[in-house]
């Protein structure tokens, strides 16, 4: 195969093993000053910059704390250049950055100087141990079980979604959340750029992408494995995140029968999700008119769920249902379903 399938049990409380991901038992004998952090099944994200001080932050807070951690440059070089070797990925003066995954799931994106002085720069996102369902998003107050049935009535009704926010906002929580609502009898492909869903689902096919191939191995990218995913008979297709010319290639698949789909993108409101869609699609095709494409989207998404983190914690503020596009005034035309 050219892309890693990875199948996950969603009630498991352990995060699975990815391949292409560096080995945590190794990297975890070189990161004990942060060992504390990283059991801490309530921090989310752990960042430490080039000065030595380090910060993190919890899943129901908005802003970040210090940390109490001293961890020596060269330690913290060690250890990036451990995890660099397992995944065959050069991390240094000439390679000075580094995106690499741990087995539990878990990113860390780092900056070699002399891209940051005068030290590294690290951020660690770590992936929950366990799977979060609607209800606990209730119980979080990310929602509230009025807005959860709607949300389920609009899956059931087979309408395709974008689930849009910043980054860290939850959307891609979210979005695992909401498929326990797609029936069991249908097909779900899903693509991510880095594997973070855990879909309860029988009939899953799940693709991760190879961006940066090493020692010959064959590229492939989100958009290779989209257009290969219509030759899977899915009936619903997941997308991590919709990017660059991904966007062109997933109106495709909507408009050959695949809608009732769902996908995540970054932009500060749900209308501004659907032009930042149009603007990706578009530069995909140079050519192509911006109010064609904004007719197509108009066509073939159905809701924006828009999420937001907030000093309360992580909150949908926003769902509009898509009526429409005019051309005269150059906007999209919706409904508001929800608005806080």
């Amino acid at each position: 195969m050219t892309a890693a399938s990875v199948a996950v049990d969603p009630n498991s409380s352990v995060s699975p093993l990815l391949p292409e991901s560096a080995d945590l038992s190794i990297i975890l004998n070189f990161m004990k000053p942060l060992i504390p952090l990283l059991q801490d099944d309530s921090v989310t994200e752990i960042v430490g910059n080039q000065d030595g001080r380090w910060f993190y932050q919890r899943r129901a807070t908005q802003g970040m704390q210090e940390a109490n951690i001293s961890f020596s440059s060269d330690s913290l070089k060690t250890t990036l250049t451990v995890l660099s070797s397992q995944l065959s990925i050069p991390f240094d003066e000439d390679h000075p950055l580094l995106n690499a995954q741990l087995q539990d799931g878990s990113r860390i994106a780092a900056t070699h100087p002399p891209i940051t002085k005068p030290g590294l720069a690290v951020t660690i996102r770590k992936f929950p141990r366990r799977r979060f369902t609607m209800q606990d998003l209730i119980g979080f107050g990310t929602v509230s079980q009025a807005l959860a049935h709607q949300l389920q009535g609009i899956v059931a009704e087979g309408g395709t979604i974008l689930i849009s926010g910043s980054t860290d906002a939850g959307k891609t929580t979210l979005l695992n959340a909401m498929t326990d609502f797609i029936p069991a009898n249908e097909r779900i492909l899903v693509i991510e750029d880095t594997p973070e869903l855990r879909i309860g689902h029988r009939n899953l096919v799940s693709f991760a992408c190879r961006n940066k191939p090493y020692d010959g191995q064959e590229k492939v990218t989100f958009d290779d494995l989209l257009m290969h995913a219509l030759r899977f008979t899915p009936d619903k297709i997941i997308l991590g995140e919709v990017r660059d010319k991904t966007a062109r290639t997933l109106l495709d698949s909507f408009n050959t029968g695949h809608d009732g789909s769902l996908a995540t993108i970054h932009a500060t409101s749900a209308p501004l999700a659907l032009s930042r869609l149009a603007e990706l699609a578009m530069r995909a095709h140079e050519q192509s008119n911006r109010y064609d494409i904004s007719q197509e989207i108009a066509g073939c998404v159905n809701c924006v769920i828009q999420a937001k983190k907030t000093a309360q914690g992580r909150r949908v503020t926003e769902v509009i249902r898509v009526t429409g596009f005019d051309r005269d005034a150059n906007r999209f035309l919706y409904d508001t379903i929800f608005s806080n």
